[in-house]
């Protein structure tokens, strides 16, 4: 069994690697200078995918693979994410890929910017635009973020071809069938910036993960608020009471163990630093009712956070987390979050993270 941890930075990508999630090694890195803000990893087929949202300087973004797991890459011809001509749109950069569910194993997602979502039906080779929500007459007054304007989170259900989405700054919006009729679903969550504090629509909200209990249930961090929904997000509830700042940047979710959640709160307004330079993970066993706060091996004096995506976890018994910040450190915790110690450090700016157990 190997722990294979992809790495996306602000100058390439590297893998890690590991039998025992102690031990380490690197490879890379690949794409040297060019922006990683989204990857995953593909195993639902016989042969594991690299995918890989790159953005270069020089020749804009594109998505490339690997199904040898980073010995070579390709790259659909034209680009595999293109905006239709009519639109007049050109694509800004890929800010998530979200493989679908494991009897789908075709079809892959994908978040980018500008605010737009896409539907691959051959495994990520080729992409297209989710034309429903582009026509979106909200899309207008969805407005950037400080991140920019992109879908940032993908939610399939497990049973069904409901599909939620998560973006900056438009909030959450639902489609029964991944394709038409996206309806927002925001009540509850707050947007402090905005005159009406709770809009129908225009909420920063910054991830969204689903509870192992059910599809129905899932967590929000926002820009200034922590919730959770257990209606499939027809109303959303406040649960920051306990931590010491509602404002932060990614939710991670257990895998196994309903109501087990982590968040990392930083210092609200414009500041976005660990609270009081001591970097530290939350975690709720009960759904978020409590929390409890744990940094064995994590620094003090930090001025350094963890992105929305630059998180992630992994799917064994005892859950792994994998932390990436932005001055080049990544932490693991083989302990569901009591105690922490460093993959790989001196990287450059993390900006996703995505983790596999293979055999």
């Amino acid at each position: 069994m190997t722990y294979l941890l992809a790495i996306g930075t602000r100058k390439g990508l590297w893998l890690a690697r590991s039998e025992d999630r102690l031990t380490w090694s690197l490879d890379g890195p690949h794409f040297l200078m060019e922006e990683v803000a989204a990857v995953a990893i593909d195993s639902r087929r016989e042969t594991t995918r690299l995918l890989v949202g790159v953005l270069s300087m020089h020749y804009g973004p594109t998505l490339v693979w690997s199904d040898d797991l980073g010995s070579t890459w390709n790259e659909t011809g034209n680009g595999a994410i293109r905006f239709p001509d009519d639109t007049g749109t050109a694509l800004g950069r890929i800010w998530q890929i979200h493989p679908d569910r494991n009897d789908r194993p075709e079809v892959v997602w994908a978040g980018c910017e500008p605010t737009s979502l896409w539907r691959s039906t051959d495994g990520g080779l080729s992409f297209a635009l989710v034309q429903s929500l582009w026509d979106h007459p909200h899309r207008t007054e969805w407005l950037p973020g400080a991140g920019g304007a992109a879908v940032h989170s993908v939610v399939v259900h497990p049973t069904s071809d409901r599909v939620t989405v998560a973006m900056s700054s438009g909030g959450v919006y639902v489609s029964d069938d991944g394709a038409t009729g996206w309806t927002p679903r925001n009540i509850g969550i707050s947007a402090k910036f905005l005159p009406d504090m709770y809009p129908e629509y225009g909420q920063c909200v910054h991830k969204i993960a689903v509870d192992a209990s059910g599809p129905d249930t899932m967590y929000a961090q926002n820009h200034h608020g922590v919730y959770r929904t257990d209606d499939g997000g027809m109303q959303w509830n406040s649960i920051a009471d306990g931590l010491p700042s509602d404002f932060g940047f990614f939710v991670l979710t257990s895998p196994h163990t309903p109501a087990t959640a982590w968040v990392m709160p930083l210092e609200a307004d414009m500041r976005r630093v660990p609270v009081g330079g001591r970097m530290r993970v939350h975690r709720t066993r009960d759904g978020g009712s409590t929390w409890t706060e744990l940094g064995a091996g994590l620094p003090d004096n930090s001025w350094s956070v963890v992105l929305r995506d630059a998180a992630c976890v992994d799917t064994d018994p005892s859950t792994g987390i994998y932390l990436g910040t932005r001055d080049g450190v990544i932490y693991v915790s083989t302990d569901e979050g009591d105690t922490y110690s460093v993959i790989a450090e001196h990287l450059p700016d993390i900006l996703s993270l995505r983790v596999a157990v293979l055999p």
